[in-house]
C-alpha cells in the first residue's frame, strides 16, 4: 500500500534542515497541516493547501482527509511524545511514512554530554506535574517536555517541596535554531519566572542532607503515606505486589483500597500500568488523592462505593487485589467472574472471619493460601523482646486462560 500521510519532522532551522524525500513530499501534497510557527518555517510557492491545527488540539483535520496526499509537520521526532505517535495509534503503519529529524531530547544530550539511554524522558504536556514525582531519585537526570514558558518555575518549586532543592536544572530554549538560549541553575535559587514556551528542561535529582529517598520499587515505607490506620504495611505491600504481578499496560482493581498503597505502588512499577482503587469512605479517597499524587501516579482513577455493587461497568482488569471487605457477601464470586482470562487475584484476611471466606474460595477454586507472621523488637525494660503482628493470610489465585 502505497502510504497517503507522509509526517516530516521539522526542526527550528525550518526548510532548510529537511532533506529527501521531504522536499518533494511537500512539494506533491495536496494539503500541509502543522502548527501555525512550523507552516511559517516553510518557503513561499508551495502547490499545497495549508491549514493550522486546530484550538484545542485534534487529529481530525488529518483522519477526515484518509486517503488524500497529504503532510502533516511535526516538531523533531514526530514519533517521541508527538502527533504521530498518536497518529499511529489510529492508523495502520502501511498508510504513513514518517520522516523524522533530530528530536529535541538528541539535541539536549548533545548538548549536555548525556548518554541518551541513561535519561528519562518524561512530558508534562498535558499532564499533571506530579507524575515527574515517580521518576524522583538520586542521580537520576530527566529531559522534561515542557509546553508552557512558566513550567520550569513550578517544577523547580515542586522539587523544593519534594526535599530535592539542589537539583539542578538546565532550561534549553529553541534548540537548534538561532535563537537557542540555555538558562542554568540550582532548584532553590531558580530565578528564571518564564522561559521560551518552546523549551526543554533538563533536571539532574539532587536530594537535600535530611532528605529519605524512596526506592522506585515496591514496599515503601509506612511512612510515605497518609493514612488512618487502613493501610497495608510495608512487608505485606511488598509479597502483595510479589504475588499481584505487575506487567505494563495491564489493569488492577485495589477493592477497599484503604489508603490506596496497593494501587499506587503497582502504578509506580511501570509508567504504562493502569490501576482503579474502589473505596467507599470519603475521607479514605482524599487520602488517596494525596498519595497518588505524592508518590508520582495521579493516574489513579477512584471509584467511590462499596463492592461488589461499586465495580458494575468498571473495564475487566488483569489483577485484583482485596483488601478489606471480604466478609461482603458475593465480593470474592463478583471479582472471580469480572477478572480477565489468566488473571491473578490475591486477597488478605487479617480476621478470622475473612480467613474463613479464603479458606472456602480455596477449597472451591483452588489456589494457594499463605499466612505471613510478622515481629518487631520492641523495649522491654532495659531489654528487648518480639513483638508480633497480626498474622495476615494470604490468598492468590490465578484464573485459567479462557472463560472457565
Amino acid at each position: 500500500m502505497t502510504p497517503w500521510l507522509t509526517v516530516i519532522g521539522i526542526g527550528e532551522e525550518g526548510y532548510a534542515g529537511l532533506g529527501e524525500p521531504a522536499r518533494p513530499a511537500l512539494a506533491s501534497a495536496r494539503l500541509i497541516i502543522g502548527a501555525p510557527r512550523q507552516l511559517r518555517l516553510l518557503p513561499a510557492g508551495l502547490p499545497a493547501e495549508q491549514l493550522a491545527w486546530p484550538s484545542p488540539f485534534s487529529l481530525a483535520p488529518v483522519l477526515s482527509r484518509r486517503g488524500q496526499p497529504l503532510c502533516m509537520l511535526a516538531s523533531g521526532d514526530p514519533m517521541l511524545f508527538g502527533a504521530g505517535a498518536s497518529l499511529a495509534r489510529q492508523l495502520p503503519a502501511e498508510e504513513m511514512q514518517v520522516l523524522p529529524a533530530p528530536s529535541c531530547c538528541a539535541l539536549a544530550a548533545a548538548r549536555l554530554g548525556w548518554p541518551l539511554q541513561a535519561v528519562q524522558v518524561l512530558s508534562v504536556v498535558g499532564r499533571p506535574l506530579a507524575s515527574l514525582n515517580r521518576a524522583l531519585y538520586p542521580g537520576a537526570r530527566w529531559l522534561v517536555l515542557v509546553g508552557d514558558g512558566r513550567v520550569a518555575a513550578r517544577i523547580a518549586a515542586q522539587l523544593c517541596a519534594q526535599g530535592f532543592s539542589a537539583s539542578r536544572l538546565v532550561a534549553l530554549e529553541h534548540l537548534g535554531g538561532p535563537l537557542e538560549r540555555r538558562l542554568e541553575g540550582i532548584a532553590g535559587r531558580w530565578s528564571v519566572a518564564e522561559t521560551a514556551d518552546l523549551c526543554l528542561l533538563a533536571v539532574e535529582c539532587q536530594p537535600d542532607p535530611e532528605t529519605r529517598p524512596l526506592p522506585p520499587g515496591a514496599g515503601l515505607p509506612d511512612e510515605a503515606y497518609r493514612h488512618d490506620g487502613q493501610l497495608t504495611k510495608q512487608d505485606v505491600r511488598a509479597i502483595s505486589l510479589a504475588r499481584l504481578a505487575p506487567l505494563p499496560g495491564q489493569l488492577l482493581w485495589d477493592v477497599g483500597a484503604g489508603c490506596g498503597s496497593i494501587g499506587i505502588e503497582w502504578l509506580r512499577s511501570h509508567p504504562e500500568c493502569r490501576a482503579i482503587a474502589i473505596e467507599s469512605h470519603a475521607r479514605r479517597l482524599e487520602l488517596i488523592r494525596h498519595n497518588s499524587e505524592t508518590l508520582g501516579v495521579p493516574q489513579l482513577q477512584r471509584v467511590t462505593g462499596r463492592a461488589p455493587d461499586a465495580l458494575q461497568g468498571l473495564e475487566r482488569p488483569e489483577a485484583i487485589f482485596i483488601g478489606g471487605g471480604l466478609t461482603c457477601p458475593g465480593l470474592l464470586d463478583c471479582c472471580w467472574q469480572q477478572l480477565r482470562p489468566s488473571g491473578r487475584l490475591v486477597a488478605n484476611a487479617v480476621t478470622l472471619q475473612g480467613e474463613a471466606r479464603l479458606v472456602d474460595w480455596q477449597a472451591r477454586h483452588g489456589g494457594t493460601l499463605t499466612r505471613i507472621s510478622l515481629s518487631r523488637t520492641r523495649p522491654l525494660g532495659q531489654f528487648s523482646t518480639w513483638q508480633a503482628a497480626l498474622p495476615i493470610v494470604l490468598l492468590e489465585c490465578h484464573k485459567p486462560g479462557d472463560e472457565a
